[in-house]
């Protein structure tokens, strides 16, 4: 069912994809979910999805709903008040789907002070908590002033709610404080050994930026997605150490790049593959030895899965695609793939869970169903936030009706996954 050989993993009987040699290497710290669930969304359409995925509720809803790094930041908070407790790395919202993005990567109706705190590129990272060159405290003083002003006079000033702008004062309030916080260190990368850097990104040479490649179908964006992600990896761990709640490193979303692969599916996922095998490896490296492993919890994981076709469109059903045979022997069939959601895998390491472990069993053949142990969005979200010592009916009351961390607060965390 691939054009890629399978590779022995760390944990006898457990075989990766080629191309994930450093991640098969650390399958003995880690669990692999193989029965995950994406849910019945209609259409399969990756924005619907992943806002699924980030917020464990289907899209439209009548109140923004918060993403899963907003409930963490206004439930547990950061370590560190001076770090944010909620960090994004790698996504930027201007080009491609932006806006469908930024509809769940938001804290919602928690307000402002819990939102992300976005580092599309991670090698600049320590541009964004560093005053600009020549900004005095007194000028600085007084732009904060005259923004207190403009809100003022804003829609939000005139029209939203009192919790809504103290919330928003506070988050540029903690927004200051970082920029005199020692803490701000830990986003400059060229404070960490070159040697160490490498591991996340071979090729890496000191002064490198990401923010040139624009342009959507040229190879040199995918190309410097390799370092942005391996990058994004390392100051997470940074940041980790420093005190942040909750990190998401993503490998950007942009239709057609990267894993959406509807052409060229062989040659694109060698070059995916080696986007995410190091660095997420030697992360989970860097935090075992550090000791902090055990209390941090590292996911990795899509919004769902592919099919083999080779036409077709995303909203039929299996029965009705022109579909490639069982087994490929052509590569340029290799990629011209289905939305999937009836399987999918999910790697865990670290936060309790336990290590070396499987759990659930796929179908052999086409479609490759969950056929034992499935586990639903609704109940993943319940896992992580019971590692986070976060009840899954924890929420609040919004337009007088509650509002839970999983869906409808029905989420059952899977113990057997806990060690």
């Amino acid at each position: 069912l691939s054009t890629f050989p399978s590779i022995p993993t760390a944990v006898d009987g457990v075989r990766f994809s080629a191309g994930l040699e450093n991640l098969a290497s650390v399958m003995d710290r880690g669990t692999l979910v193989r029965g995950m669930q994406a849910a019945d969304l209609g259409f399969i359409l990756h924005s619907r999805h992943q806002f699924n995925w980030h917020t464990g509720y289907v899209p439209p809803q009548t109140v923004a709903a918060p993403h899963l790094g907003a409930w963490m930041a206004r439930t547990r908070g950061p370590l560190d008040p001076a770090m944010p407790a909620f960090i994004n790395i790698g996504q930027r919202f201007d080009l491609g789907e932006g806006e469908e993005l930024k509809a769940f990567t938001t804290a919602g109706f928690l307000g402002s002070e819990y939102g992300p705190f976005n580092v599309a590129f991670p090698e600049q990272a320590a541009d964004a908590v560093r005053p600009p060159a020549g900004m005095s405290p007194g000028r600085f003083e007084n732009r904060d002033a005259f923004y207190r002003k403009l809100l003022e006079a804003s829609p939000l000033g005139r029209d939203g709610s009192g919790y809504q702008k103290e919330s928003l004062l506070r988050a540029m309030d903690n927004a200051h404080r970082l920029l005199s916080s020692p803490s701000a260190k830990a986003f400059d990368l060229a404070l960490e050994p070159l040697d160490r850097t490498r591991k996340y990104f071979p090729a890496f040479e000191p002064g490198m930026r990401f923010d040139a490649p624009r342009d959507r179908f040229g190879a040199k964006y995918e190309e410097s997605m390799v370092g942005r992600f391996g990058l994004g990896c390392l100051l997470a761990r940074r940041l980790c150490e420093a005190g942040a709640r909750f990190i998401e490193v993503t490998t950007e979303y942009i239709p057609f790049l990267n894993w959406d692969t509807h052409e060229n599916g062989h040659a694109r996922l060698v070059g995916m593959k080696q986007m995410i095998d190091a660095p997420i490896a030697q992360l989970v490296r860097d935090l075992d030895e550090r000791g902090l492993l055990d209390r941090t919890l590292v996911v990795v994981a899509s919004e769902f899965s592919r099919d083999m076709m080779l036409e077709g469109k995303p909203e039929k059903a299996v029965k009705d695609q022109v579909v490639v045979p069982t087994v490929i022997n052509d590569e340029k069939f290799y990629g011209m793939h289905r939305h999937f959601t009836a399987a999918g895998s999910v790697l865990l390491f670290g936060g309790g869970m336990k290590r070396g472990y499987v759990h659930g069993v796929t179908a052999d053949e086409r479609p490759c169903r969950t056929i034992k142990d499935p586990v639903t969005i609704s109940d993943l979200h319940a896992t992580i936030y019971r590692a986070m010592g976060i009840p899954p009916n924890h929420g609040y009351d919004v337009e007088k009706r509650p509002f839970y961390v999983t869906s409808d607060g029905k989420g059952k965390a899977v113990r057997e996954l806990f060690a």
